[in-house]
């Protein structure tokens, strides 16, 4: 008997101009003073600013924090805390990238809770409530819109994850206009981050359901359809496309919300927080090598296998192993199409560095545990030698 629990955001607006309609949502949920948390190039683009005019025209009051930096470190978080304490928000907005609307989801929780964000890392331990929370994503990849998970970096470079469903936001506003003007390295990146959660949960050792199965299957057909086009000259500015990408991430959103990913993500963890490599393309780094590793399991190469068709529509692969490994190459395929790095040392790191990358991806048990082959630290060390 199958038996599962899934949770997501409650709200969803997918359209052209959908953060118009932030003002109107957030005096819905009863917020009359809101923080706005992003950082400081989507403030330099202009690309909160209808939000911002609908913000005004429902009569609410508005503090912008835009000190978000990519893997953001704790002393962000305590910043933003403070500047809503100082604000009175009742109500919180994360507008940009992961980080954004990591730290917004940190940010709605802390200035009302008893808890310190030192408490709260790990799995379930969010207790109390949390401020209203609307999340505006301006690149197509992370999903954090649809989960209750935010990401920080702590000390050097190590990340923790603080994983509730009290982070859960209320609304998620997926507006392709936000996008149109992204840089295509950033378009890539983040397109490839979104394939990568789709298809860890759709291979995740726990908790894989019938419904993250689904949505995982039609993420990746929405993003695979769509990344090449968008990360085009003349297809930058596709309004339907860059929807159907920001409607990509976010499904695949919510299935590793719910079917958690795994060793991809753990490897790619302390290369972004080394090196600061940007997310999306630590995970593109490490995609096709740990898919390679993952091959030798049974269960991994049959559900990588049942994936292919999604990449591929109207082929035929004649065995389960053929079709998996289709599956790798059109992978590599979109890669190197999108003109992202492909190897770890265009990314400054050297043979030197790989065993303390192997010895910090083994403090991701949170992740590697989910992974259909179990991984050890020379496991880990061979496979950064293959991405090197």
């Amino acid at each position: 008997m199958t038996t599962l629990s899934f949770e997501t955001t409650r709200r969803v607006y997918c359209e052209p101009g959908a953060s118009t309609k932030l003002g109107g949502l957030l005096a819905e949920l009863g917020v009359t003073r809101a923080i706005l948390v992003t950082d400081p190039g989507v403030m330099k683009l202009g690309l909160p600013k209808a939000a911002l005019e609908s913000l005004e025209a429902a009569g609410i009051a508005v503090a912008i924090y835009d000190r978000t930096e990519a893997d953001p470190p704790e002393k962000l978080v305590h910043e933003a805390v403070e500047a809503a304490r100082q604000h009175r928000a009742d109500g919180v907005v994360g507008f940009g990238g992961g980080s954004s609307m990591d730290i917004a989801k940190l940010v709605a929780f802390l200035p009302v809770a008893s808890q310190q964000l030192s408490e709260i890392y790990g799995v379930g331990f969010c207790k109390g409530r949390r401020l209203p929370l609307v999340q505006v994503p301006t690149t197509a990849g992370t999903g954090s819109e649809v989960t209750g998970i935010a990401i920080i970096t702590t000390g050097e470079s190590e990340k923790k994850g603080v994983v509730s469903p009290m982070l859960l936001p209320d609304i998620a506003l997926l507006d392709a206009d936000l996008t149109l003007g992204l840089p295509r390295h950033v378009t890539a990146a983040t397109g490839v981050d979104a394939m990568v959660h789709a298809i860890e949960a759709y291979t995740s050792k726990h908790k894989k359901n019938p419904i993250s199965d689904a949505l995982a299957r039609e993420a990746l057909s929405l993003l695979s359809r769509n990344i090449r086009r968008v990360c085009s000259e003349e297809g930058a500015r596709d309004r339907q496309a860059r929807s159907e990408m920001l409607l990509g991430a976010m499904l695949a959103g919510m299935a590793f919300a719910n079917a958690p990913v795994a060793a991809v993500h753990a490897l790619a963890y302390p290369v972004g927080g080394h090196f600061h490599v940007p997310h999306g393309l630590s995970n593109a780094l490490m995609l096709p090598h740990v898919l390679r590793f993952n091959l030798e399991n049974e269960t991994a190469a049959r559900q990588y296998g049942e994936l292919a068709p999604v990449l591929l529509p109207g082929s035929s692969f004649g065995s389960t192993n053929a079709a998996a490994g289709a599956l790798l190459a059109e992978l590599e395929a979109i890669i190197d199409d999108v003109k992202l790095e492909k190897q770890l040392r265009q990314v400054g790191i050297s043979h030197n560095h790989l065993p303390m990358l192997a010895k910090d991806a083994m403090n991701q048990q949170r992740l590697l545990v989910n992974n259909p082959r179990e991984v050890t630290y020379d496991d880990a060390l061979k496979i950064y030698e293959q991405a090197l």
